[in-house]
């Protein structure tokens, strides 16, 4: 597989794909993103448009669009607004399991193919003092669900079933279906 294109501004995605060796390039998709629908569906479906938005302007290159978003119920957070909304988010999670859920679009030789991952998230009871210890720390800026799993949000959690990467921003295992031979070169 020639070099992979990451239609994303994730940090995390960067990271994970550093740890597992992918050779890879960053370009970021200016693209509208689902906000509401059935949690599978919007993930997927953005997942596609980052990914299609990046394949138009680069020829030949596998392209990958993920995203990321948290799940309770019916219900969908993304990244939060602001403070009140981060802490509203946070709030909402607390003493609740929730699902991380990212959808993984790779557009490759004229196709795409995707595929969507699920992580089941269990929130402690979050105390006001904690919401506000994690808030001082900003990390919830840019994060699904107004939290980081693999930072301070580590605190909040009581215990996941399934995929950790997942949680963090890039189901390694999901990728690597609709990528086998992405670690191969």
């Amino acid at each position: 597989m020639s070099r992979l294109v990451l239609a994303s501004r994730s940090p995390q995605r960067r990271a994970i794909l550093d740890q597992i060796g992918v050779d890879y390039e960053v370009e970021v998709p200016d693209v509208e993103e689902l906000q509401i629908g059935p949690p599978h569906e919007v993930a997927l479906e953005n997942a596609f448009r980052k990914a299609s938005a990046v394949a138009a302007w680069v020829s030949g290159a596998p392209v990958l669009g993920v995203d990321t978003l948290v799940s309770l119920g019916a219900r969908l957070y993304g990244k939060p607004t602001d403070e009140a909304e981060a802490r509203a988010m946070l709030s909402a999670l607390s003493g609740r399991r929730h699902t991380v859920i990212s959808g993984v679009c790779l557009i490759a030789n004229g196709s795409a193919r995707t595929a969507a991952a699920s992580t089941a998230v269990e929130f402690r009871a979050l105390d006001d003092r904690l919401i506000d210890w994690y808030m001082s720390s900003g990390e919830w800026r840019e994060r699904a669900g107004a939290y980081a799993i693999q930072g301070r949000g580590a605190a909040l959690v009581a215990g996941i079933e399934g995929d950790f990467l997942n949680v963090v921003g890039l189901p390694v295992t999901t990728l690597l279906e609709l990528a086998p031979g992405l670690l191969s070169g």
